[in-house]
């Protein structure tokens, strides 16, 4: 069924009472906003090659998502990935596969779009976050326009590495987390 675009702007209530953990970071990827690394493109392209080779077929779509997607945007030395699959609860077809390419099985949120979320940070590993989807996610498409809107307007994206720089600093100051982190871009996004 496609996506509608009320599901596309709709509120969400998150509840993170409701996440399963399946297991925790090894390491804890810094807050810290870093000016534009013309590596990480590159960088993405590895990791999809590598979650190509690992699931073939069941890939529906990858797409190189959050902040280091945008060239020129300061942001966390982390890759993220959008991956759609044709069937998120058919975790045995792809969680084994994922795992043996170098990604750890980290939380499951049902409530929420059904997202799962796979990391590599394996001491001395860049930081990736697979954030795995079904085919009617909306919130992949609400990551695709709001990245397609920061590369076509120089002010929105001034603006937001503005409030990225402020967040990370209010964050670090308090001693927050990266969901602590997020919540306060999220009148911004």
């Amino acid at each position: 069924m496609p996506v509608t675009v009320a599901q596309i702007i709709g509120p969400h209530e998150y509840k993170p009472e409701l996440v399963e953990h399946i297991s925790f970071r090894t390491v804890q990827p810094s807050i810290n906003i870093l000016e534009p690394n013309p590596a990480w493109p590159q960088r993405y392209e590895e990791v999809k090659q590598r979650i190509q080779k690992a699931l073939g077929a069941l890939i529906l779509d990858i797409v190189h998502a959050g902040s280091t997607s945008v060239p020129s945007l300061p942001a966390k030395d982390i890759i993220d990935v959008d991956l759609t699959l044709k069937d998120v609860m058919d975790e045995a077809s792809y969680v084994k596969p994922l795992e043996e390419a170098g990604f750890r099985f980290l939380l499951r949120e049902p409530q929420w779009h059904q997202h799962r979320l796979f990391v590599e940070d394996w001491p001395k590993a860049y930081h990736v976050n697979v954030h795995v989807w079904g085919p009617d996610s909306s919130e992949v498409i609400r990551h695709r326009i709001f990245r397609d809107w920061l590369l076509k307007t120089p002010a929105d994206r001034e603006l937001y590495a503005k409030v990225k720089r402020e967040a990370a600093k209010q964050t670090a100051m308090a001693g927050g987390s990266m969901d602590d982190y997020n919540q306060q871009k999220e009148n911004t996004i």
